[in-house]
């Protein structure tokens, strides 16, 4: 069809096209694209967290904290062109436990106390106790001492332990008389470990992993094309999707955090407050496990074979 068009209107029309995509750049468009910048929009809601809001609820609640759960890969973001200072994973691992923790069962699972910023906790709690011994009450009497903070029965340590670049990458693409496309993809993983220690006597009951694979896919199309004996038309295009890695890794926390529950509730440290719900949910666990071990259960994220 491109035979067709007169070579003024061709000009006109790559011309228009041209002012179109310039115009949208100044007026907060996504090249490309071609959509406004979105708002802010609360996170989406994933199978994983679906997963892990839907245990059943415990006998009772118990009482962790976490005083570190921190990149330990060290890396930085790769970059063939220049030096990249920003790190390959996110670094508020211990902000994204502490979320998953609060939403396990629902919000019913566990008492999350604050450790990781104690010394502005101990700091405030200071202030507190030095108001009461100046100061009266509105009745004129002395305030009550300020009640000690709760202690944790379980710690949960552990981290970000890997990220591995490039494991897998490939593409396919097919040119016809100067008109053509290509598809590339890249995968990479992302490891947690997260472990539970008992503060009573200081034994690490649990240790559990999670993995999370990260696609990144580009795909890109071009005409090369001559429409009459000395007018030749170029034009390429081309899209990238991204996942996103703090999402990854957020999807490995709370798989971590599901697993731990039942890795747990499997040896006997915790139960459900429904026997017959917690089986339920057990038994799917025990399938997972056995699939895993046989090879057969792919990364968080891929399906099932």
């Amino acid at each position: 069809m491109l035979s067709f068009v007169s070579p003024q209107n061709l000009q006109k029309l790559l011309i228009s096209a041209a002012s179109f995509l310039l115009a949208g750049c100044g007026t907060g468009y996504v090249p490309g694209a071609l959509t406004p910048a979105a708002p802010p929009v609360m996170q989406k809601e994933t199978a994983v967290l679906r997963e892990l809001r839907s245990i059943p609820d415990p006998v009772q609640p118990i009482y962790v904290t976490s005083y570190s759960f921190n990149d330990l890969t060290g890396q930085h973001k790769s970059n063939d062109n220049f030096a990249e200072f920003s790190r390959a994973v996110t670094q508020g691992g211990g902000a994204i436990l502490s979320n998953a923790l609060k939403e396990a069962g629902d919000g019913s699972w566990f008492k999350v106390l604050e450790r990781q910023d104690l010394n502005a906790l101990l700091q405030e709690r200071q202030m507190i106790r030095s108001n009461r011994e100046q100061f009266l009450g509105e009745d004129g009497r002395p305030l009550p001492p300020l009640r000690g903070l709760y202690n944790a029965g379980v710690l949960l340590s552990g981290g970000i332990v890997s990220y591995d670049a490039n494991v897998a990458t490939g593409g396919v693409g097919a040119r016809y008389l100067g008109i053509g496309g290509d598809v590339q993809y890249r995968r990479d993983i992302v490891t947690v470990y997260l472990r539970a220690t008992s503060v009573r006597t200081g034994e690490n009951i649990l240790s559990v992993e999670a993995s999370k694979a990260i696609y990144s896919i580009l795909g890109r199309g071009s005409v090369f094309k001559f429409i009459a004996l000395d007018e030749l038309l170029e034009a390429e295009g081309g899209v990238s999707v991204n996942e996103p890695t703090q999402v990854a890794v957020k999807q490995a926390i709370e798989k971590a955090v599901h697993l731990l529950i039942m890795e747990g509730a499997e040896k006997g440290y915790w139960s459900f407050g429904d026997p017959a719900s917690g089986e339920l949910v057990l038994a799917e666990y025990r399938d997972e496990k056995r699939k895993r071990r046989k090879g057969r259960y792919r990364l968080l994220g891929e399906q099932v074979q």
